[in-house]
């Protein structure tokens, strides 16, 4: 919960929290695509044309649908029939707004991967009844995720104190998957 309260602390300019907007390596995609069904139809909500989620899952024969509050979309106005063609919802959502954000995907009731920060993810009373009272699986990965803010230059500018996992819907096969990553591809 701390953490919560120190990232949520930056100023919201356009609509966006600053210390939301890290972006996810190829490496830590790549784990995911062989608990997907091939040619399936996926949304990425919290991702521009530049996103490795966009890349990586179109660069593997995915369908790839994308959208960003910078582009003006939402993902809290998006419903299930907007979506009724969408297989999978895959993204690394915004910090400052994953309770929400998940509540939300378990509305919607489409299978979702969301790559998250553990720490502090259940200590919620909110977070720990939604969790409690919904299907997910975790997909624990073998390295911490460095994250970047830059697509140009993909330099790593946040090596967190923390594991990010893949808190999963309808997805893996068991609810404890463990994988490794390779952070030199």
């Amino acid at each position: 919960m701390k953490l919560d309260l120190i990232t949520n602390k930056a100023p919201i300019v356009n609509g966006v929290n600053k210390n939301d907007e890290f972006y996810t390596p190829s490496y830590a995609i790549t784990p995911l695509l062989k608990y997907l069904k091939p040619n399936s139809k996926i949304f990425c909500p919290f991702d521009t044309e530049e996103s490795n989620y966009v890349k990586v899952l179109s660069d593997n024969g995915f369908i790839v649908k994308h959208s960003h509050i910078f582009e003006g979309e939402d993902f809290f106005d998006i419903n299930k029939e907007s979506l009724s063609d969408i297989d999978y919802i895959i993204s690394n959502p915004p910090y400052s707004m994953k309770g929400k954000v998940f509540e939300h995907l378990f509305t919607l009731g489409i299978p979702f991967a969301m790559l998250v920060g553990v720490v502090g993810l259940f200590e919620s009373k909110a977070r720990f009844e939604m969790f409690k009272n919904n299907s997910f699986e975790i997909m624990f990965l073998s390295k911490r995720v460095s994250y970047f803010k830059d697509y140009t230059e993909q330099k790593t500018s946040l090596n967190p104190p923390f594991s990010s996992i893949y808190l999963c819907s309808h997805i893996l096969p068991d609810k404890l998957i463990f994988e490794e990553i390779d952070k030199s591809k």
